[in-house]
Parts: C-alpha cells; sequence; structure tokens
C-alpha cells in the first residue's frame, strides 16, 4: 500500500478520504496517513477519523508518500500543488478514481487528478494533470480537460470540447460539441456554453454569456 496525504480539510479534502476509503475496498491501495492543512484551527485534530499532521510544510517530512490537493478552485488548487512541488521537488501525486466511475480504456488521465462517483470519461478524451471532476459528471469522446480544470458536480462535457487550463464548470452547468472554454474561465452553475468563451472571463446564463 503507498502512503497518502491529503491537502484539505474541507468539503473536497473529506470527500477526497472518503473516496481513498472506497478505493481501498476495492483493492487495499493507500495508507492514509493523514490530512495536511495551513489554518492553525484544523492542525492537531482527528477529522472524519484523520489526523490534521500540519501544515503544508509537512509533506517534506514524508518524502516518499503520495500528495493530492484536495481543493476545489482550480487557482488555488494549482498555487498549493506548485508550493508542494516547490518544498518536495520529487513529490508524487496520487490519481484517484471512484471505483463507480466508468473511464474509457482509451482515455488519458493525468497524475494528481480526483474523480468522484458516478462519472464517465468517454473515449479518446484526455483529463490532464490535478483536475478534478465532481460525482455524476459526463466526458464525452476527444474531450480534452488541460491541467486544473475543475468540474463541479452534475456537468456534462459533450464531445470534441476543449477545456483550457485552469477554466471551472459550474454545478451542473454543460458544453455542447466541438465549443472551447478559455483559460482560468469560470462558467457558473446551470449555465450551457453554446459558443467559445475567451480566457479569463466569468460566463453565465442560457446561452452562457461573460459578464467580466
Amino acid at each position: 500500500m503507498n502512503d497518502l496525504l491529503i491537502f484539505g480539510v474541507g468539503g473536497m479534502g473529506r470527500d477526497t478520504l472518503w473516496l481513498a476509503q472506497r478505493i481501498n475496498q476495492v483493492e487495499p491501495t493507500w495508507n492514509i496517513l493523514g490530512f495536511l492543512d495551513d489554518s492553525p484551527a484544523a492542525q492537531g485534530k482527528i477529522i472524519n477519523g484523520c489526523p490534521v499532521l500540519g501544515g503544508i510544510e509537512t509533506c517534506a517530512a514524508y518524502p516518499d508518500a503520495y500528495l493530492v490537493c484536495a481543493i476545489g478552485s482550480s487557482a488555488v488548487r494549482r498555487r498549493l500543488t506548485e508550493k508542494m512541488k516547490a518544498i518536495n521537488p520529487s513529490a508524487r501525486f496520487a490519481t484517484l478514481i471512484d471505483p463507480d466511475t466508468i473511464v474509457a480504456d482509451t482515455a488519458a488521465i493525468g497524475q494528481g487528478v480526483v474523480i468522484c462517483a458516478r462519472n464517465y470519461v468517454s473515449v479518446n478524451s484526455v483529463v490532464g494533470d490535478h483536475c478534478l471532476i465532481g460525482a455524476a459528471c459526463t466526458v464525452g469522446h476527444d474531450a480534452v480537460l488541460e491541467k486544473y480544470v475543475t468540474l463541479y458536480p452534475g456537468v456534462n462535457v459533450s464531445g470534441n470540447t476543449h477545456l483550457y487550463e485552469q477554466s471551472e464548470m459550474g454545478t451542473g452547468s454543460q458544453i455542447i460539441q466541438g465549443l472551447s472554454v478559455g483559460a482560468r474561465t469560470i462558467v457558473g452553475a446551470g449555465a450551457t456554453v453554446v459558443r467559445d468563451l475567451p480566457p479569463d472571463c466569468t460566463a453565465v446564463g442560457v446561452p452562457a454569456r461573460p459578464i467580466k
């Protein structure tokens, strides 16, 4: 079994702990050492039966452990992941895929990826490093999710789409076939993307339109 440290004790962190435990029920894979969190109020506590071992710098004390950054925000997840790499240049990042998820044999899944329950990842799709896919999403054929993309629960990503680095799709949103979402763009909950969206904007509504 591989040692595992989970950064973040918020909802996503606790979901990720549960995900690792679900994986272990099918095949013992992860020796879950505990959480890391920079909040002084969290450190030293036991959360969902798992100890908070310290802040982000604590990962240096476990050089052989796998790490996963369980933070929903793409921007924050990227910043913290890069910090962990700086603290431990040889860091390895766990890819956690719920046993209830269907992933095509021809899909490519990067390192540090978290895929929650009841997802469907179709043929020849790409899920880049450190992406986070919440529960009950679909990723269509030939779709590309670049690094640090976040899909919140219930997102539908159609085939031949391209979600650029650090973009986010809000809960229940969807993008129709062949379109793209620019880097660092946030698509609001329930929105429908029916035309390409530029980078660095927030888009809401049906159809989704940039508002800032």
